[in-house]
């Protein structure tokens, strides 16, 4: 698929891009009992790879009500080994049962000849990590039969032999593979503190005409052992107050998005959750877009 472009994430003419959040078994009722005014819904693939039961029952009830994007944790898009194809089919199954907006997976590495690893590991920015993370992801899009968004990282450090910024290897595996970019701007943030980036040139340096969607979430601030400030990428808490900020810089420059509230542990109420998801909206209502054309 090294010849296909990024799509346009909204229809000229259509609705406005909303904000959604994570959909969690806690808020399953609430959602149906309710309907609320939510844009959409984010599942994580793996937790709905079964065959059946409760999850697909309330999953499918809920996909008819509302537009459903799906994210992967678990393909291990950055390893340095061949894709899980048993995982790659249990994944084709379920997009083409629910039939998503989106799908996107992660900058990242998980699996191992030891077993999976319950994390997602950085990768090194080599031209031999470019070409196999171009190689995985031409693999996902030929299975599924449509363009993937790919995830920037959370990291904490860097490898010396990378040989390209991360900015500079996100645009050139966009590039390659035609894959849509999913703006995670907590992961950037995060990022940006831990490695002395300045934020809003890490945004500015992305392609940013390939983003199709974004991620928001809360993050924790602890300190190194030399006292500089070490963010902890935790989805557990409400969006920052700054991170806030880099989301409305970001809307500023790529227009309106679909936008996604990150909250994975310690879980709020529902009407708690869906406040995030009402900011979100409120920022791209205000901000001036200036979207980016694609060529």
């Amino acid at each position: 698929m090294s010849d296909s472009s990024p799509l346009s994430p909204s229809v000229p003419g259509g609705p406005p891009p909303r904000a959604g959040v994570g959909l969690k078994a806690e808020h399953y009722r609430a959602i149906l009992e309710t309907q609320p005014d939510i844009g959409f819904f984010e599942v994580h693939a793996e937790n709905y790879m079964g065959a059946g039961g409760p999850p697909h029952r309330f999953l499918t009830a809920i996909r008819e009500a509302y537009p459903l994007s799906v994210h992967g944790v678990g393909l291990s898009i950055g390893a340095d080994r061949a894709l899980d194809p048993a995982h790659l089919q249990r994944l084709q199954s379920l997009v083409r049962r629910y039939a998503p907006e989106r799908f996107s997976e992660h900058l990242a590495w998980s699996n191992h000849p030891c077993g999976f690893l319950d994390d997602l590991l950085p990768v090194p920015y080599t031209a031999r990590s470019l070409a196999r993370v171009v190689e995985h992801i031409d693999q996902v899009q030929e299975a599924l039969g449509r363009q993937m968004l790919l995830e920037n990282p959370a990291t904490y450090l860097a490898f010396e032999e990378s040989t390209y910024t991360e900015a500079e290897f996100i645009a050139a595996v966009a590039r390659r593979t035609g894959c849509g970019l999913l703006l995670d701007v907590n992961n950037a943030y995060v990022a940006s503190v831990n490695q002395q980036w300045v934020p809003a040139s890490y945004i500015d340096a992305l392609p940013l005409a390939a983003v199709q969607q974004i991620h928001l979430a809360g993050h924790v601030q602890q300190s190194d052992s030399q006292g500089r400030p070490l963010l902890i990428d935790t989805h557990d808490r409400p969006v920052a107050d700054i991170v806030w900020d880099l989301y409305s810089y970001t809307i500023r420059a790529c227009g309106p998005l679909p936008t996604l509230i990150e909250w994975d542990a310690d879980l709020p109420d529902w009407d708690t959750l869906a406040a995030q998801a009402a900011h979100a909206d409120a920022v791209m209502r205000q901000a001036s877009p200036t979207r980016v054309q694609t060529p």
